[in-house]
Protein backbone atom coordinates (compact mmCIF):
# COMPACT_ATOMS: atom_id res chain seq x y z
CA UNK A 1 0.00 0.00 0.00
CA UNK A 2 1.65 3.34 -1.00
CA UNK A 3 1.27 6.95 1.04
CA UNK A 4 -1.76 8.29 -1.06
CA UNK A 5 -4.01 4.79 -0.52
CA UNK A 6 -2.63 4.79 3.04
CA UNK A 7 -3.77 8.51 3.45
CA UNK A 8 -7.32 7.79 1.76
CA UNK A 9 -8.24 4.40 4.15
CA UNK A 10 -7.13 6.33 7.40
CA UNK A 11 -9.41 9.08 6.35
CA UNK A 12 -12.48 6.80 5.72
CA UNK A 13 -11.04 4.93 9.01
CA UNK A 14 -11.45 8.21 10.93
CA UNK A 15 -14.81 9.06 9.10
CA UNK A 16 -16.35 6.13 10.25
CA UNK A 17 -14.90 6.52 13.69
CA UNK A 18 -16.55 10.24 13.46
CA UNK A 19 -19.99 8.70 13.28
CA UNK A 20 -20.20 7.04 16.65
CA UNK A 21 -22.55 8.39 19.27
CA UNK A 22 -21.89 9.41 22.48
CA UNK A 23 -22.39 6.71 24.95
CA UNK A 24 -21.37 4.00 22.19
CA UNK A 25 -18.56 1.90 21.53
CA UNK A 26 -17.65 -0.41 18.80
CA UNK A 27 -14.42 -2.50 17.65
CA UNK A 28 -11.44 -1.96 16.07
CA UNK A 29 -12.55 -4.83 13.54
CA UNK A 30 -16.24 -3.58 12.77
CA UNK A 31 -14.55 0.06 12.32
CA UNK A 32 -12.04 -2.07 9.83
CA UNK A 33 -14.96 -3.78 8.37
CA UNK A 34 -16.98 -0.20 7.74
CA UNK A 35 -13.93 1.33 6.29
CA UNK A 36 -13.00 -1.27 3.75
CA UNK A 37 -10.13 -3.66 5.02
CA UNK A 38 -10.08 -6.46 6.85
CA UNK A 39 -7.15 -5.12 9.16
CA UNK A 40 -8.40 -4.08 12.55
CA UNK A 41 -4.26 -3.33 13.18
CA UNK A 42 -4.94 -0.31 10.62
CA UNK A 43 -7.51 1.18 12.78
CA UNK A 44 -5.17 1.46 15.48
CA UNK A 45 -2.83 2.66 13.12
CA UNK A 46 -5.06 5.39 11.85
CA UNK A 47 -5.83 6.54 15.26
CA UNK A 48 -2.66 6.86 16.73
CA UNK A 49 -2.15 9.57 14.16
CA UNK A 50 -4.66 11.83 16.00
CA UNK A 51 -3.11 14.48 17.76
CA UNK A 52 -3.56 14.93 21.38
CA UNK A 53 -7.08 17.92 21.03
CA UNK A 54 -9.33 16.16 18.42
CA UNK A 55 -12.96 16.03 17.56
CA UNK A 56 -12.54 12.79 16.69
CA UNK A 57 -14.07 10.24 19.23
CA UNK A 58 -11.07 7.89 19.41
CA UNK A 59 -11.73 6.81 22.77
CA UNK A 60 -15.34 5.06 21.62
CA UNK A 61 -12.91 1.96 19.76
CA UNK A 62 -11.59 -1.26 21.64
CA UNK A 63 -11.39 -4.32 21.05
CA UNK A 64 -13.44 -7.35 20.79
CA UNK A 65 -13.19 -8.59 24.19
CA UNK A 66 -15.31 -4.97 25.51
CA UNK A 67 -12.03 -3.67 26.69
CA UNK A 68 -9.73 -0.84 26.14
CA UNK A 69 -6.53 -2.17 24.49
CA UNK A 70 -4.27 0.36 26.35
CA UNK A 71 -2.54 -1.29 29.36
CA UNK A 72 -4.62 -0.59 32.66
CA UNK A 73 -1.23 1.07 34.19
CA UNK A 74 -1.31 3.63 31.44
CA UNK A 75 -1.92 7.17 30.79
CA UNK A 76 -3.96 6.37 27.86
CA UNK A 77 -5.92 3.38 29.74
CA UNK A 78 -6.53 5.99 32.29
CA UNK A 79 -7.70 8.90 30.04
CA UNK A 80 -9.93 6.74 28.04
CA UNK A 81 -11.70 5.21 30.32
CA UNK A 82 -12.74 8.60 31.95
CA UNK A 83 -13.90 9.97 28.68
CA UNK A 84 -15.72 6.64 28.38
CA UNK A 85 -17.42 6.88 32.22
CA UNK A 86 -18.24 10.58 31.47
CA UNK A 87 -20.22 9.34 28.87
CA UNK A 88 -22.13 7.24 31.14
CA UNK A 89 -20.17 4.05 30.02
CA UNK A 90 -20.25 1.77 32.92
CA UNK A 91 -17.33 -0.98 32.92
CA UNK A 92 -17.67 -4.27 34.87
CA UNK A 93 -15.49 -5.64 37.31
CA UNK A 94 -13.05 -6.90 34.87
CA UNK A 95 -13.15 -3.09 33.32
CA UNK A 96 -15.24 -4.46 29.86
CA UNK A 97 -17.79 -2.98 28.28
CA UNK A 98 -21.26 -4.69 27.76
CA UNK A 99 -21.89 -4.24 24.17
CA UNK A 100 -25.14 -5.51 24.39
CA UNK A 101 -25.66 -2.39 25.83
CA UNK A 102 -23.35 0.14 24.93
CA UNK A 103 -22.16 -1.39 20.94
CA UNK A 104 -23.19 0.58 17.91
CA UNK A 105 -23.40 -0.85 14.47
CA UNK A 106 -23.66 1.49 11.58
CA UNK A 107 -26.93 0.90 10.26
Amino acid sequence: MNSIQKGKLFKQILDVVKQIPEGKVTTYGQIATIAGTQNPRLVGFALATLKEITDIPWFRVINSKGKISFSEQSNGFKIQYSLLQNEGIIFDAKNRINFKLYGWSIK
